[in-house]
This record gives C-alpha cells, sequence and structure tokens, in this order.
C-alpha cells in the first residue's frame, strides 16, 4: 500500500515514514470463533521502537470484537463483512462503508514468517504486543474500492499485495509499551490473552 504519514495516532505513538497496510482476513479458527476481518494499520513508533498500530479494524462478530478491545486495546467494531472467491480471487467487502478488497495471487507459494510489533492506546499509555505469521505466502495483485469521499480513499486503486493461506497468527500478551510495565492496561485482562488464530489473511 501507498507510503504516507499517519494522522490521528493515539497518544505517545509518533508517526514514521513507511507503507500503510489494508488487510482482508477469514479467520476459520481462533478462540473466538471463524469471523471475517478488515483492518488499516498505520507505520508507527513508540519509544525507539517501529511497529504498526491499527487506526481501522472492523470484524464480522460480537466475540472477535470483545477478544481483540480486552486483550490488545484493537480498535475493533462491529461490521457487515462478506468473503467471496473467484478463480484465485479473494473478495472482502464491508458493506457497511462500501468497501471492497480483491485480491489475485500471481506467484509461486513460498513458506512465509512474518514477525511484527503492534502499538495501541491503553488506559493511560499505548500498549504494546508482538506477534508473527506463519503461512504460504504468494505475491499478489490487490485492488481497493473506495468511494471518494471516505475517510480511506486514499488506499483506493492497484497495489502490490501478498496473499497467505494455510496461515497460523500467534498474538503475544500485551504490556506497558516502553515502561515494560508487567500487566496490560486495556479494559481488563483476559484469562487467555496469548492466543492463536488459524485462517486465510490476504494483504
Amino acid at each position: 500500500m501507498r507510503p504516507g504519514l499517519a494522522a490521528g495516532l493515539p497518544p505517545g505513538l509518533h508517526a514514521v515514514p513507511g507503507p500503510r497496510l489494508v488487510l482482508g482476513v477469514r479467520y476459520d479458527q481462533s478462540p473466538v470463533g471463524p469471523y471475517l476481518e478488515f483492518a488499516v494499520c498505520e507505520p508507527a513508533r513508540l519509544g525507539a521502537r517501529i511497529g504498526f498500530c491499527v487506526t481501522t479494524m472492523v470484524v464480522s462478530t460480537v466475540e472477535a470484537r470483545r477478544g481483540g478491545r480486552v486483550n490488545w486495546c484493537l480498535p475493533k467494531e462491529l461490521g457487515t463483512l462478506d468473503w467471496t472467491t473467484d478463480g484465485d480471487t479473494r473478495i472482502l467487502h464491508w458493506a457497511d462503508r462500501g468497501i471492497t478488497l480483491r485480491a489475485t495471487p500471481v506467484g509461486p507459494p513460498l513458506p512465509t514468517l512474518v514477525p511484527f510489533r503492534l502499538f495501541q492506546s491503553g488506559t493511560d499509555e499505548p500498549m504494546a504486543a508482538t506477534a508473527r505469521l506463519k503461512g504460504r505466502g504468494r505475491l499478489a495483485r490487490v485492488r481497493v474500492e473506495v468511494s471518494g469521499d471516505d475517510p480511506l480513499a486514499w488506499a483506493a486503486g492497484s497495489h502490490a499485495g501478498t496473499v497467505v493461506s494455510s496461515a497460523r497468527l500467534v498474538m503475544e500478551e500485551a504490556t506497558g509499551g516502553w515502561r515494560s510495565r508487567a500487566a496490560a492496561r486495556c479494559a481488563r485482562p483476559a484469562a487467555e490473552p496469548a492466543l492463536a488464530w488459524s485462517g486465510d489473511p490476504g494483504d
């Protein structure tokens, strides 16, 4: 996705140059059951560390919304999402905003391991969490369809991307950012804050 400086990051986070990511994900299995997800991630800095901040995230089930908010302070909202396929093309449609994400793989599948770090807004300071995505990745042609007056209009058009299938996503427990405090400060700690998903993410 095209680079840019993010606007409206939570207090304590700083924008850095880098690619914005638009993600469409289908989780076939998770601790909260199957669900769909659309997300936008902005490059951000917390102290000296570089990572991403999720600034838009919509999911298709109440359980997925609650789990993301409680465990990692993710700004998950409930929305109407639909996942379809057309040959190899994966299509995620967000009906509430009229946004469609299409990803068509064009390269051979290769083993893929992507570690990354997320920074999100806690109750009194940013939270940090590490994660890793493992699966079979293929380069892809991606097209985002967004109306011109939508805040995400900057994402419209064709882009290079990746489709990751047979994927497994592991999110570690959130901690108190660069201060390294022991407890996460979201709404309240969950009983099992380090969770794993499997599914078919497409960027």
